[in-house]
């Protein structure tokens, strides 16, 4: 099982935001490789103008990344379309000889970014919600230029110099930032391109998507559905520290890019968006939650592959986040659940007192069992916020349960005990709540309006709504009788 590991918990005045990279998919190419399971090259021949460390950085950084994220993600035709798509930007970004690697990552996160010595990541989310093969582009144009501009190497130098998280992770979690690896991904999170250098990425992608023959007004339609999409999730997310966050689509970003396309390409409708062929490579791909992540189910989040679950009260909302499961009630009430490398032999009670939570009592600290898993818990407290925390061990692996509150109360206590006493092996009947969701390919009759295509999303959450994002689309918009259309279906 890939470890859980905490991305977000935002709870009113709290943010413990921790950035998770991860995993990819990879065949090699004239001048890109698509990294397939169990494969980790590193690029032969990296991008003009870098150093050797920065190859050292990428090849130390990708293997953390892959773990982090869960896992990776393999659809042959994905991996074709994106690899022809980067050597042809590769060539218009006078760049003909550099290998990038190219990861696409097993996380239904919207997000792209690029490390040091020519790693570049993007999410099947990003594949989802992109709606043409000018729009993917887009975003991987914008990435390499991150890598060309060297706005990689400045952010890896930033993080060098931030104290800010050690003081954040120090006065939240406790222990020995040197090490703890929530600390060292919240570096990197805080070391997040500026807007500047967006700005300057965003031009010179456009710059590299226009010549490489790709329609350069769509780096414009793409950011326009990510606003959208980040207004969307916001309702039922827990938090976004990923592209939605570092690169916000505002509407002077939107018009700044579509007047940066008229300026290098003149009027708009020139260029390939080729929407037919992009469906066609990304019909079949996983949507929503990974299965290798776990599944959530209602109030339930029930992990197939590590034979575990548990469930929360009534009020609150989760969302896996990445590697981790969080939770937030309306009420000023957050828990987040994630996994720990704790040593087989070092007692359960003893971890807790081992420093990576702030303000724990000792004295609170108590071991316990239930449904046949060893466990212990305890209480913390900090100026602003009170921790109810356990941790358990189930077939060598130990989990984590932090519940948070501006003040403990009787309802929060039974909260969380009652989470905690919900933790249990998984059944047949768990198992059997599991629904995968997946992308599909709809080719629109005649008579069909947008309305009876959105209704084939009824039975997904937020599903009608959905349809007119993922499709580019408002309530009311014509639909073309033969034309595609992305839907998503549970299988």
């Amino acid at each position: 099982m890939t470890a859980l590991v905490s991305k977000s918990m935002r709870l009113g005045a709290l943010t413990l935001s921790i950035l998770f990279l991860s995993a990819c998919s990879s065949l090699t190419g004239s001048s890109v490789a698509v990294s397939r399971t169990g494969d980790m090259p590193a690029p032969m021949v990296v991008p003009e103008g870098t150093e050797p460390d920065d190859v050292v950085i990428g090849r130390r950084e990708h293997p953390r990344i892959i773990a982090a994220y869960g896992g990776v993600y393999s659809d042959r035709k994905a991996e074709i379309m994106v690899a022809r798509i980067v050597g042809r930007l590769l060539a218009a970004a006078d760049q003909p000889n550099a290998q990038f690697q190219v990861t696409i990552l097993d996380t239904s996160e919207v997000n792209a970014f690029a490390l040091p010595g020519g790693y570049i990541y993007v999410t099947r989310g990003i594949l989802a919600l992109a709606s043409d093969t000018s729009e993917l582009a887009a975003v991987l144009a914008h990435e390499i230029a991150h890598v060309t501009l060297r706005h990689a190497r400045a952010r890896t130098d930033k993080t060098r110099t931030t104290q800010i998280v050690d003081r954040v992770i120090t006065g939240i979690f406790g222990g020995d930032t040197s090490t703890d690896a929530t600390a060292n991904r919240t570096r990197q999170s805080l070391a997040a391109f500026g807007q500047a250098q967006e700005l300057e990425a965003d031009r010179e992608g456009i710059k590299f998507a226009g010549k490489a023959g790709f329609d350069p007004q769509a780096a414009a339609r793409f950011l326009g559905v990510m606003s959208r999409f980040a207004a969307f999730s916001a309702g039922d997310r827990a938090g976004d520290d990923g592209f939605l966050s570092s690169h916000p689509s505002t509407p002077a970003r939107i018009q700044t890019a579509v007047d940066t396309a008229r300026q290098l390409f003149g009027s708009s409708g020139v260029g390939e968006t080729d929407r037919d062929g992009y469906l066609a490579a990304i019909s079949g791909i996983a949507f929503g939650d990974s299965p290798s992540q776990g599944s959530v189910v209602g109030n339930r989040f029930i992990h197939a592959a590590s034979r575990f679950t548990f469930e929360v009260p009534q009020g609150y909302s989760l969302q896996v986040a990445q590697s981790a499961v969080v939770g937030v009630a309306g009420d000023g009430e957050a828990v987040r659940f994630d996994s720990a490398d704790v040593q087989p032999n070092m007692a359960l009670t003893d971890y807790l007192k081992s420093g990576w939570i702030a303000g724990l009592k000792s004295e609170t600290v108590k071991s316990h069992s239930y449904n046949g898993i060893d466990m212990a818990s305890g209480l913390a407290q900090t100026d602003q916020w009170f921790f109810r925390v356990a941790v358990m061990r189930l077939d060598g692996a130990v989990y984590r349960f932090i519940f948070a509150a501006k003040s403990d109360s009787t309802r929060f206590a039974q909260g969380a005990e009652s989470t905690i006493q919900s933790f249990r092996r998984t059944e047949a009947a768990d198992l059997n709540q599991i629904r995968n969701m997946s992308v599909r390919v709809i080719t629109a009759k005649p008579g069909d309006t947008v309305e009876t295509l959105a209704r084939q999303m009824a039975n997904i959450p937020g599903g009608r709504e959905l349809f007119f994002i993922l499709n580019s689309l408002y309530p009311g918009d014509p639909v073309t009788a033969g034309a595609k259309y992305k839907i998503v279906a549970r299988n």
